[in-house]
């Protein structure tokens, strides 16, 4: 037997509790409900936010993350989905549905925002950590990590096929539409890649949300108080909430004086009011 001593054990790290980050958190709720009950996300996300902000949780800024991580990621899911394909060893039918919401989020916030790659991925594997356990945690951190090797552009050369064997294909994954809504447009158009693809850039542009001061009860003024809101493009009436978030935190909005209108209704509204009565 050797006289060595022994070298003591390192102590165990003490187990850390997960820190719960009430956006993430509300984002993945939205996630399963529109998967789970194939709900409407513009229908799942308002009472959501509006708990949230009852409950104090919540600050413009974080119902405008909330509802970008909600929405990005529905918008861009069929590219997420490929992506995170390429990354498990598995398909990705085996993947349990609660960690694929929780892949595309993460993916959403590597490829899509300007969050930081280590705040995206250290947020992503608490948010893990609180819905689905420490265990799933771990694999949700190493999809990660290989996911943020690439940009979104790098991931798109590497999972999307080629064009020339594929073009429906292609563009499916690259705007992430599904491919019958490719082939219809294809169909529609006559062919032609200009014209799909501007039409599915188009369709994957994030929506603002457009204000209407309802005349006599409320002003643009007041409304242009708001956090990153600006004037409306053509109708006097209209401000464009460019962060999105939770209309009905707006004063003006809860009290009834403005409400959530589309310039394109406001300034047919317009044309009504002004014409001739026969």
């Amino acid at each position: 037997m050797s006289d060595q001593p022994r070298r003591p054990r390192k102590p165990a790290k003490p187990y850390r509790r997960p820190k719960k980050d009430p956006v993430r958190v509300l984002a993945f709720e939205a996630l399963r409900a529109v998967d789970e009950r194939d709900a409407y996300a513009n229908l799942v996300l308002p009472p959501l936010l509006r708990k949230a902000r009852e409950n104090g949780d919540f600050d413009a800024r974080d119902a405008a993350l909330a509802t970008e991580l909600v929405y990005g990621t529905l918008r861009r899911q069929g590219t997420y989905d490929a992506v995170v394909a390429a990354c498990v060893d598995r398909p990705l039918r085996e993947v349990d549905p609660p960690v694929l919401d929780v892949l595309n989020l993460g993916a959403h916030q590597l490829l899509g925002t300007r969050i930081p790659t280590h705040a995206a991925v250290s947020a992503t594997v608490e948010l893990a950590r609180v819905v689905l356990g420490d265990g799933r945690a771990k694999f949700v951190n190493a999809v990660l990590r290989k996911i943020a090797q690439d940009d979104l552009d790098g991931w798109l050369e590497r999972v999307a096929p080629p064009y020339d064997e594929d073009p429906e294909d292609h563009l499916a994954v690259v705007h992430s539409h599904p491919r019958w809504v490719v082939s219809a447009l294809w169909d529609s158009l006559g062919g032609g890649r200009a014209g799909v693809e501007e039409l599915l850039r188009a369709d994957n542009e994030r929506p603002e949300v457009t204000l209407v001061a309802r005349p006599g009860r409320a002003t643009t003024t007041e409304l242009l108080d708001e956090e990153a809101a600006v004037a409306g493009r053509w109708s006097p009436y209209a401000v464009r909430l460019t962060e999105g978030g939770e209309p009905g935190a707006v004063p003006a909005v809860a009290q009834g004086r403005a409400g959530v209108q589309d310039e394109g209704s406001q300034l047919v509204a317009l044309a009504l009011a002004d014409a001739p009565v026969e």
